[in-house]
């Protein structure tokens, strides 16, 4: 199976989200994909920051031929 950019994109990735109490706004990571993360003002603006920072992180990994982590199945969750 070929998996495009739109299979990963539609797969349920672990998205921690923290508040920043010092300076306000939000950080954002997905766990299962190394230094995919960002940061937002916003609550609303994070939805959109962490769709991007997702989509360049695969995009750059399938441009390089990288190997792409898929999340853990939600039943092997802690």
């Amino acid at each position: 199976m070929n998996k495009t950019l739109d299979y990963y994109m539609n797969l349920p990735y672990t998205i921690e989200i923290i508040p920043d109490d010092e300076d306000g706004g939000y950080v954002a990571r997905v766990l299962e994909l190394p230094g995919c993360i960002t940061q937002a003002d916003t609550w609303a603006e994070l939805e959109f920051m962490i769709e991007d920072a997702k989509r360049a992180w695969l995009e750059s990994a399938l441009a390089h031929r990288e190997a792409v982590p898929e999340p853990a199945r939600l039943s092997e969750r802690p």
